[in-house]
């Protein structure tokens, strides 16, 4: 007769065997210690950043001042030129040259663009592009101001219902690729990681009469064996 302890090494066996499947018992190893789990540790609990003043908010929705009310209820027709001109004057004169709403940088960048409806060859104010981002089957505008070779203000602005032209969406960064699908508004930006770029996904928030942020991801680049490293440190090619 077996004794207990033999009983039990065998039944111990059988269980390994079974829930290995077919599997040799003898095949498992242990993948060791693990390591202690940790609860993550708040740093600098009793600093909070104050609340933004009265129109210090970036990004927030405002109609643009300077500007003559739309002549239709999309932004077709309307010198995309002219509102950034116009959005930029008064954004910095809103945050006295702090930089809160815009890079400081941006009124001397407009100053090189000419009279010309293109802005001439010197303007850093890009191309406008036309699209429905609020879907309502009206146009808004979507442009962006180079301030140097690395950062830019994106902006997009509608048409409101009693013809103001507002700035739904002000976003500063380092825009590699910008792009629209349907309602959304995608902006792609290098991270520290060269293998992965973030995503922030835009759509239309009719409560706040804005572009707001939806999602946030990463996406992974895609390996360019044969493309050097950017400036940034990317790899990515859209």
């Amino acid at each position: 007769m077996r004794s207990p302890r033999v009983l039990a090494g065998t039944a111990i066996a059988a269980l390994l065997a079974a829930t290995a499947g077919c599997a040799d018992v003898e095949g498992l190893e242990s993948e060791g210690d693990l390591g202690t789990v940790h609860a993550p540790q708040s740093l600098w609990k009793s600093i909070r950043p104050a609340p933004p003043g009265d129109g210090q908010q970036p990004g927030a929705a405002a109609v643009v001042r300077g500007l003559p009310k739309a002549t239709g209820p999309s932004m077709r027709g309307v010198n995309a030129l002219d509102v950034v001109r116009a959005d930029i004057t008064s954004a910095t004169a809103g945050d006295g040259g702090t930089g809160r709403l815009v890079d400081p940088r941006a009124v001397q960048r407009l100053a090189l663009c000419t009279q010309a409806v293109d802005g001439g060859p010197d303007c850093p104010v890009r191309p406008g592009v036309l699209h429905d981002l609020t879907g309502d089957g009206k146009e808004e505008l979507i442009t962006a101001l180079d301030v140097d070779g690395r950062v830019s203000e994106l902006r997009v602005y509608a048409v409101r219902d009693d013809g103001a032209i507002a700035r739904v969406l002000a976003r500063r960064g380092v825009l590699e690729g910008v792009e629209v699908a349907a309602a959304h508004l995608a902006v792609r930006e290098p991270t520290s990681n060269p293998k992965y770029v973030s995503v922030s996904d835009y759509v239309w928030d009719p409560k706040a009469r804005s572009m707001n942020l939806s999602q946030l991801t990463l996406d992974e680049c895609p390996a360019l064996r044969d493309v050097p490293l950017s400036g940034d440190g990317s790899r990515c090619a859209r």
